[in-house]
């Protein structure tokens, strides 16, 4: 278990040739709103999988990169890091499973985010691409608030 926290800022020189360096290339995507680097992270075939807290479940990615979309375009500011967390490996495949916490701002509305999060990542050409990621937000009233923000036109 790790408690120091991923956010996407840390020096790594492996990219993502590590696992850790898979995860910090995502945090660093997500947080900036690279929508290239997020897709460099990504596996690009139709195996690709995620289930997040926006609803549903998504494969492929051309339907994963519609989420990322609407969180990254638009006037919402949503900003997380990864923690307590353990990464499990085997031969070609990692799992990293714990939590993110972060927070979503769009005007006035400020919501501090709680997300239970695995994300697993395949080898692929000397690179760890993500192939799934699942995202759960307990909180009922959060997980509405986070979702009626996220999701309006």
């Amino acid at each position: 278990m790790t408690n120091r926290a991923i956010t996407g800022q840390e020096n790594i020189n492996e990219n993502a040739a590590t696992p850790m360096g898979a995860l910090v290339e995502f945090y660093r995507a997500f947080n900036s709103g690279d929508l290239e680097l997020m897709a460099n992270n990504w596996d690009q075939t139709d195996e690709a999988s995620m289930s997040n807290p926006l609803g549903d479940v998504k494969r492929g990615w051309a339907s994963i990169c519609e989420i990322y979309q609407k969180i990254f375009i638009g006037s919402a500011k949503v900003y997380v890091e990864f923690y307590d967390y353990s990464i499990h490996s085997t031969g070609d495949m990692f799992v990293a499973v714990g939590r993110e916490r972060g927070h979503f701002q769009q005007g006035n509305t400020v919501l501090e985010l709680a997300i239970r999060t695995s994300r697993t990542y395949q080898m692929k050409n000397g690179r760890w691409l993500q192939i799934h990621h699942h995202g759960s937000i307990d909180d009922p009233k959060l997980l509405n608030l986070y979702q009626s923000q996220v999701l309006r036109k």
